[in-house]
């Protein structure tokens, strides 16, 4: 029986994003033995997640681990994905799924985040800015208070603010013009894995800021660092012995 492997990752309407998470999974792919593997997208890009299978199926995989290209627990991974995984049942119920993690909370990811500040620089009382997507997941919460804690404590700074994009608060955009008001200095670290409309709009709003006189400065994003090829590449591991999805 073939051993097939789906990495779904986000999509986005930006073409950088697609070659950012395609050239991370590619890396991934390197590190694990399986007779199949594809890469799908959640929404916007293409193949989606039933085209990934399909695909999958005519290659003659009997067994296909799912593996959630995601940094945390949201709507996508306990809702979207599995609706798909279940709609393939019903076109394949001779296939065994399994369903693997996203990343989560892990410290070699806070270290590449506290890495990227440590490059842009924190000039002396500046704020620190922590910002993720944010997810109608109580969960989500949770794991960006544990991440902020860590990073605060691996900086060994005195606080690191988070903030979020949508759904909680505070917003991203309050929270920066509320410490840019200060006249602090203030470095604005994304918990984002790739580039694309959303780190767009965060330069943007930096940019403006800095052209009004503030200092504002802007960390890079996750992206392909090893760390986050090896954290996926360890998940993906995990899929494969997953138990069957049901």
């Amino acid at each position: 029986m073939k051993q097939g492997i789906l990495y779904v990752s986000h999509g986005s309407r930006v073409p950088e994003t697609a070659a950012e998470a395609t050239k991370t999974i590619r890396l991934v792919m390197e590190k694990i033995e399986a007779d199949l593997q594809e890469i799908c997208y959640l929404e916007i890009a293409e193949p989606d997640i039933a085209a990934g299978i399909d695909a999958l199926v005519r290659g003659g995989a009997g067994r296909i681990a799912v593996v959630p290209v995601l940094l945390l627990s949201a709507g996508h991974y306990h809702e979207d994905i599995p609706r798909a995984i279940r709609e393939a049942k019903k076109r394949y119920p001779h296939i065994v799924f399994t369903y693997g993690r996203p990343l989560g909370v892990q410290d070699r990811i806070i270290d590449v985040v506290a890495e990227n500040i440590r490059k842009t620089g924190v000039p002396p009382g500046a704020e620190i800015l922590l910002v993720g997507r944010g997810s109608r997941n109580p969960g989500t919460i949770r794991d960006f208070e544990k991440i902020s804690s860590r990073l605060r404590e691996k900086l060994g700074v005195e606080s690191v603010k988070p903030s979020y994009l949508a759904v909680l608060q505070p917003s991203f955009d309050k929270a920066l013009f509320k410490l840019a008001g200060t006249g602090r200095p203030v470095v604005v670290a994304p918990y984002l894995w790739f580039t694309g409309l959303l780190v767009r709009s965060m330069e943007k709003k930096v940019d403006k800021l800095n052209r009004e006189g503030h200092d504002v400065r802007l960390v890079q994003y996750l992206g392909c660092h090893p760390h986050m090829v090896d954290a996926l590449a360890d998940r993906t591991k995990e899929a494969l012995k997953a138990a069957v999805f049901v």
